[in-house]
């Protein structure tokens, strides 16, 4: 059965998404924690799987305009595979449902929203200013960059559904001044699908995907980031996105602050059973 509420917040996440191209994993991860209270490690794995249904659709309009340098795209896969398949490992020796897998996730994720946030308040200035003074890059760094900045986007995305989006962007247009924006976008959402595919494949042989929420979500976001690409051009980006950064800043203190009193409580009852 479709639940409702899900539903409208996969519209409400879709509908953003669409207007600013940012925003999926994170918002809907932190929505699934906080209004659903939703295990930390179920809302990562089901909001991985989630995305890779939708960044699929957008990949498959970016690659039928021609906007995907697949080269770009192979280079970070290189780097994300191995090193999500990695962190999965590592996450499967923890139990998933227990408090140190909740304190690592809400920690990462906390770390990740407030790089997103700073992504899009500043991005655009840093970009601008980075293109204006940077002519030449050597082709063998930035390869070699390209696969570093896959490998960091594996670990964060596979541990917080966060990253591939606004912080994978900024990566690119620093690592490749001169390409086109769209092909830019266009690249880092077909890298998003293996990415978010492979990790939440992982998550679900750990048994952290609600499967039910999945479609739920999906039932309304799919309209909602048709109806918000429709309004793309209808709306002021730059409003949306400082709305949004306000928003990730918010949502990201809380989860800090809620993984700083869970550490607290924590530490002085071990301490108390420890004579």
């Amino acid at each position: 059965m479709i639940d409702p509420l899900y539903s409208l917040s996969g519209f409400l996440v879709g509908l953003l998404v669409g207007m600013t191209g940012v925003g999926g994993g994170a918002l809907m991860t932190p929505i699934l924690i906080l209004l659903f209270g939703i295990h930390p490690a179920t809302a990562v794995g089901t909001d991985l799987l989630y995305a890779a249904a939708t960044k699929t659709g957008g990949s498959l309009v970016h690659g039928l305009a021609r906007s995907i340098d697949w080269r770009v795209v192979a280079r970070l896969a290189s780097g994300s595979v191995p090193a999500t398949v990695v962190t999965l490992a590592l996450l499967s020796h923890f139990n998933l449902n227990g408090e140190a897998a909740r304190g690592l996730i809400t920690l990462v994720l906390s770390i990740a929203l407030f790089a997103t946030a700073m992504v899009l308040v500043f991005g655009g200035a840093i970009v601008a200013a980075y293109r204006a003074r940077v002519t030449t890059l050597d082709a063998r760094r930035t390869a070699g960059n390209t696969v570093l900045v896959g490998a960091l986007l594996g670990v964060l995305v596979s541990i917080s559904s966060v990253g591939a989006g606004a912080i994978g962007v900024v990566a690119l247009v620093m690592l490749y001044p001169h390409m086109p924006v769209a092909k830019i976008v266009g690249s880092d959402i077909a890298h998003a699908v293996p990415l978010t595919l492979i990790a939440g494949i992982g998550h679900w042989m750990m048994g952290s995907v609600d499967w039910h929420i999945i479609a739920s979500l999906l039932m309304g976001s799919l309209p909602g980031i048709f109806l918000g690409s429709y309004f793309a051009h209808r709306v002021p980006e730059r409003t949306l996105q400082v709305v949004l950064a306000i928003t990730l800043f918010v949502v990201a203190s809380r989860i800090a602050y809620d993984h700083a009193t869970a550490t607290s409580i924590i530490t002085s009852f071990t301490r108390r059973a420890v004579p």
